[in-house]
């Protein structure tokens, strides 16, 4: 599977982005994909979770309410739709994939195997 973001740009604080993340290949039943962002000098760090069979999802406190994600499984795409945007949303988004991961590993970049090439997200004042 190969993973290709998309969706970055420049937004006021208080504005909407939807990122994209298609899949090349078709997942399997056990494949969990997730969001998570980079920031300058900082780790990556998680944001949002979803598993590909049920689509149960998982967030970073940071994130809930205003942050969702879901997955059209016809078009092997998942979406992170961000609203009311923060200075501190702005970030590189990467989206990734994993397999058989636990609810208890879901936050770790670790347990992602596959990764994007990265989105820049950009929140002005």
């Amino acid at each position: 599977v190969q993973l290709q973001a998309s969706g970055g740009g420049l937004v006021q604080a208080g504005g909407s982005l939807r990122l994209s993340c298609i899949a090349s290949g078709r997942a399997s039943t056990n494949t969990v994909m997730g969001w998570f962002r980079q920031a300058p000098g900082k780790e990556r760090e998680f944001v949002a979770a979803i598993k590909w069979s049920g689509g149960s999802t998982t967030y970073d406190d940071s994130v809930k309410g205003r942050f969702t994600v879901s997955k059209d499984t016809a078009k092997n795409t998942m979406y992170l739709q961000m609203n009311n945007l923060e200075l501190r949303d702005a970030a590189v988004y990467y989206c990734a994939a994993g397999r058989g991961l636990i609810t208890s590993e879901l936050r770790n970049v670790r347990g992602y195997t596959t990764w994007g090439q990265g989105t820049l997200v950009t929140v002005s004042s």
